[in-house]
């Protein structure tokens, strides 16, 4: 079969999706940076155009045009990622499809506790349609005022209340997926149980839209909480955090929905650079956890609960200060502190980010060796260690020496830091991401940390799947 060439593909485009949907480099008034290059503005590409479909059977249609010219696609949300998986490379030869205009809230079932929602509805408003109904839903992260449902899906994104309700996969039941050849999958069922067959939802959830594009979901609601109160305790080593968190989950069970590790270096960031956040009793201690419990009874006994946990804790040695918020907007700004880390590094130079999960047990073991072998290796080096303890996920961040050229130190130690930090996750038996995905970033790394027959499974479902590798080709599998 001939191919065809790339204006007739761009014309078929505009007829499927309305010419104002399909951008391209023609008109010199537009500017495709917002979709050409991640956020951080270290990476950016060409693209051969940006096609924003408005319903699924849109997607199919130029999924199938795609495929008869072995046109590849890069999916993207909203672009919030941290390991460049949704921008197209610099071949000009890739289709970015953008599905931020496929954001309805399609259907809300009280009784199943379920929500329906297309690929492109933005994580926030999600949870805002859920609490105007009377329900949670729980996922919760940086990005959630900009990334989409569809994203979070295809990295399989984690959050600050995985300790309690899951990955986003855990809040998944059901999906519509457009496969590679243009067809759709329609299994937006909200069944819990459904065992006729492989389970293909799990397949395409973290697939980094590799095997599919995910157009809808429907997703898990939970009861609003009857109270929610959090609490920032200073502790004075990893160790001792690692016993708060096992005596917070003896003591509140599944009322613990948040247990979050910070480091005096990251924190002091925040403090420097934003100062009006007041971040508490820091100063004097290595590590702050911020506890989150939702009860089920009332304030009171949650109250109860926290300040019970925290005397104990602190007769133990494990705590050395404490304060549990007062109010609603107490408890959020000290989220508001946490989730500022991240910012404060951008403020202090770029750095080499690390998304890594070990064994909770193995974490204060791991956080003390791999200090010491970067301190070593790395002259002047900032660790940045902070992230979700309660489920051994640690953003183990490496920032430049103070007062260095940033952008030179990332180029110079990248891949070295790189190295040495994943050796160090697989001598402790864990992974080289938790959250963020492998995406173009990881993916000439993993071979060398993936077991090698898991590998050679994940080649053979791709080329089931996707043999003509048009979906996001160079992401997840090289």
């Amino acid at each position: 079969m001939s191919q065809v060439l790339p204006p007739a593909l761009l014309e078929q485009l505009r007829q499927i999706c309305g010419p104002a949907n399909v951008l391209t480099h023609e008109d010199p008034a537009t500017d495709l940076s917002p979709w050409e290059q991640d956020w951080r503005k270290r990476v950016s590409g060409r693209a051969l155009a940006v096609v924003r479909p408005g319903n699924t059977e849109e997607v199919a249609s130029v999924v199938k045009a795609c495929a008869q010219t072995r046109t590849p696609i890069v999916p993207q949300g909203g672009n919030t990622g941290l390991v460049v998986g949704g921008i197209p490379d610099n071949t000009g030869q890739q289709i970015v499809l953008s599905m931020t205009r496929m954001n309805a809230v399609r259907a809300l079932d009280p009784a199943n506790l379920t929500i329906t929602v297309e690929a492109g509805c933005v994580l926030q408003n999600l949870q805002t349609a859920a609490e105007q109904a009377g329900f949670l839903f729980p996922l919760s992260l940086g990005a959630e005022g900009s990334c989409t449902i569809g994203g979070n899906l295809g990295t399989n994104a984690g959050g600050t209340q995985v300790v309690r309700y899951g990955n986003t996969r855990e809040l998944c039941l059901g999906l519509e997926v457009v496969t590679a050849q243009g067809d759709i999958w329609h299994g937006l069922t909200g069944l819990r149980k459904d065992n006729t067959g492989y389970d293909l939802r799990n397949l395409m959830v973290g697939s980094e839209g590799t095997l599919g594009i995910i157009t809808a979901a429907t997703m898990k609601l939970y009861p609003q909480p009857a109270a929610q109160l959090t609490a920032w305790a200073a502790v004075p080593s990893m160790e001792a955090a690692v016993q708060l968190l096992g005596l917070a989950h003896q003591r509140l069970g599944p009322g613990l929905t948040g247990f979050e590790v910070m480091g005096q270096f990251a924190l002091s960031l925040v403090d420097k650079h934003y100062p009006h956040l007041r971040v508490p009793i820091w100063q004097d201690t290595p590590w702050c956890v911020l506890l989150e419990n939702s009860d089920s009874e009332s304030e009171q006994h949650a109250r109860g609960q926290f300040e019970a946990l925290l005397e104990t804790a602190m007769e133990a040695g494990w705590v050395s200060d404490a304060v549990v918020a007062e109010s609603l907007t107490q408890a959020k700004g000290l989220w508001h502190i946490r989730e500022s880390i991240t910012l404060a590094q951008v403020q202090e130079g770029q750095n080499i980010k690390h998304d890594i999960s070990i064994p909770v047990s193995q974490i204060a073991h791991f956080v003390q060796e791999t200090d010491a072998l970067l301190t070593r290796e790395v002259t002047g080096v900032r660790l940045v260690d902070f992230g979700h303890l309660g489920d051994g996920n640690l953003h183990y961040n490496v920032q430049a020496p103070e007062g260095s050229d940033s952008k030179a130190f990332v180029i110079a130690f990248e891949d070295k830091i790189n190295t040495l930090v994943f050796d160090q996750v697989k001598r402790y038996g864990g992974s080289i991401s938790a959250e963020h995905g492998v995406g173009a970033q990881k993916v000439n790394k993993l071979p060398h940390y993936k077991d090698p027959t898991a590998m050679a499974m994940m080649r053979a479902v791709k080329q089931a799947l996707d043999p003509h590798n048009i979906l996001n080709p160079g992401r997840v599998l090289a």
